[in-house]
C-alpha cells in the first residue's frame, strides 16, 4: 500500500538540506518504491520533507541503507507515516 512520509527535521537549515539531498536525488530516483520528494521550511523550524513511497518497507530500506547512516550527528528525524488510496505522478 502507498505511504505518506514526513519527516520533520528541526535541527537542519536549508543549506545543510540542499547539501545531503544533491547526492542522494540519483539514489532516490532509482529507489525501489519510490515516487516523490518534496521539502521545504517547517512552521515548527527546520525542513520538513514530504516522500510518496509504493510502501513503507521500500521507505525504511532506503532509510536505513543511505540515509541514516550519513545523517550528521545529532540530527535524528521525526518520521510519520499515512496509509495512502492512491498515489501518482503526472
Amino acid at each position: 500500500m502507498p505511504v505518506l512520509m514526513i519527516a520533520e527535521q528541526p535541527n537542519l537549515d536549508e543549506r545543510t538540506y540542499a547539501s545531503m539531498l544533491e547526492p542522494l536525488m540519483p539514489l532516490l530516483r532509482s529507489a525501489n518504491g519510490f515516487t516523490s520528494h518534496a521539502g521545504g521550511p517547517s512552521p515548527v523550524g527546520g525542513i520538513r520533507i514530504i516522500e510518496i513511497w509504493e510502501s513503507k518497507v521500500d521507505q525504511q530500506k532506503f532509510f536505513n541503507e543511505h540515509l541514516g547512516p550519513n545523517l550528521p550527528p545529532g540530527l535524528v528525524p521525526d518520521l510519520t507515516y499515512y496509509e495512502l488510496h492512491a498515489a501518482f505522478t503526472r
